[in-house]
């Protein structure tokens, strides 16, 4: 998918519908492999997700029919190539406030994003020796504790938003450069809700 412009990425704002039709194995992982390889036709979607294009096909109709997904007008009939409609999507908890269907839809979505992290982090160590120690000694995990309130949270956020957007493409026409995963997980360290929460 090309770049907007002045390479901001694009991303879409996930409402009621979209998470419902998003929640689901299969789906999630169409996502994904479209945002990293795509564009892809079902049947090659089908050969890297291990399921069948009868499969991908109509769960690539149900993306589409709320945006995630679009024909990038390559190939025709069953070999039209898909691509993802924007380079990310975003929501906010508090959108589905109202939808405990969607709720429950976003919490599984989420969880699923967690199975994935682990998943992609598991088979980084297991192939990490294989790599240059220039890489193994820069890549891997991180962590860090912060003291702020919610409205520095959201600081913090956009900043290392801002941040990740400059190094977006920084690395395209070198052939030293890789692509790499980055993945940001904020939590409270005590999971105990504030007593003044209903305000925050």
């Amino acid at each position: 998918m090309a770049d907007s412009p002045d390479d901001t990425p694009s991303v879409t704002r996930l409402d009621e519908k979209a998470v419902k039709v998003l929640a689901h194995p299969l789906r999630s992982r169409i996502l994904s492999r479209l945002r990293v390889d795509g564009p892809l036709t079902a049947t090659e979607l089908a050969g890297i997700l291990a399921t069948n294009s009868g499969a991908t096909s109509y769960h690539l109709r149900a993306l589409e029919s709320v945006g995630l997904v679009a024909d990038s007008g390559e190939g025709r009939g069953r070999e039209r190539r898909w691509r993802a409609a924007t380079d990310s999507h975003s929501w906010n908890d508090s959108d589905f406030a109202d939808d405990e269907d969607a709720r429950t839809a976003l919490g599984w979505l989420q969880r699923d994003y967690v199975r994935q992290f682990a998943a992609r982090a598991e088979a980084w160590l297991d192939t990490a020796e294989t790599w240059p120690a220039e890489w193994v000694d820069t890549l891997g995990l991180n962590d860090v504790f912060v003291t702020v309130t919610a409205e520095q949270a959201r600081a913090m956020q956009a900043e290392l938003d801002a941040l990740l957007a400059r190094y977006r493409s920084i690395g395209e026409g070198d052939p030293r450069a890789r692509r790499v995963h980055v993945y940001i997980f904020t939590s409270p360290l005590e999971l105990t809700a504030p007593d003044d929460a209903a305000g925050s």
